[in-house]
């Protein structure tokens, strides 16, 4: 322990005399002497406000960023809705589509070639056909012992026949048929046509190139029938042609 001299201790006088009394001192002159208290650090309090009030302006500015973020986002929705009514417009065009397909379908119907009727010449395969007249609500044909009666009514389709080929081409009843209204298909009656009708030509006729023949076809019909169509045919296996006998 050290005394430095001129200083007198604590609680005592220096009375007059010139002796004084040393104090002690700690070989360590930079530590503070015993029991003196430390000062408080003020510069770690004033840090600690300084850092609080940086993270109070950190905090306010994310959550105006977030505020900017979510009202662009909330923007965009709307925006999006908006866009959504514009695009209805391609409905509009397929509309507009729809209704030229079905002018076209409308015009296409229009162009599409009329039923051939009672007098128009029809084609198919070597034969020309015309039909001339029809007749129905017969209850029988020919005469005497030749006479065949109807099981409903007979219906008598008179036609041209011409072979229109450059060979002789048979034609027949057989492979005619003629349609009700109901859409329905009824043969020939071949036999009594055959029998009664001195006329008729249709039975096994074999045409020439360039010669036509007229010919009768007979129908054995219910009596309340709507008469549609006659289907002819140059044979049995052609596609054969239709002519409307509607009224």
């Amino acid at each position: 322990m050290l005394y430095l001299p001129g200083l007198t201790r604590p609680g005592r006088q220096n009375l007059g005399g010139d002796s004084t009394e040393s104090f002690p001192m700690h070989g360590n002159p930079q530590q503070p002497q015993q029991g003196y208290p430390q000062p408080y650090p003020q510069t770690v309090i004033v840090q600690k406000k300084g850092g609080g009030c940086l993270k109070a302006v950190l905090i306010g500015a994310a959550v105006l960023m977030g505020l900017i973020v979510l009202g662009t986002i909330i923007g965009n929705g709307h925006s999006g809705g908006t866009e959504t009514t514009v695009a209805s417009a391609p409905d509009e065009k397929s509309t507009d589509k729809k209704a030229a397909d079905d002018d076209a379908t409308d015009t296409e119907s229009a162009d599409e070639p009329k039923p051939a009727r009672i007098g128009d010449v029809v084609k198919d395969g070597k034969f020309a056909f015309k039909v001339t007249r029809v007749e129905k609500g017969l209850s029988q044909v020919g005469e005497g012992f030749m006479v065949s009666k109807a099981q409903g009514q007979y219906v008598m389709v008179h036609l041209t026949v011409k072979n229109i080929g450059d060979e002789a081409q048979m034609f027949t009843d057989s492979a005619q048929k003629l349609i009700d209204g109901k859409g329905r298909q009824f043969d020939a009656d071949s036999g009594a046509a055959a029998l009664g009708l001195k006329d008729s030509n249709a039975f096994l006729n074999n045409i020439n190139p360039g010669n036509a023949v007229n010919g009768i076809l007979l129908f054995d019909l219910p009596k309340n029938v709507t008469l549609k169509a006659v289907e002819l045919h140059d044979s049995m296996f052609s596609d054969g042609v239709t002519v409307s006998l509607a009224r």
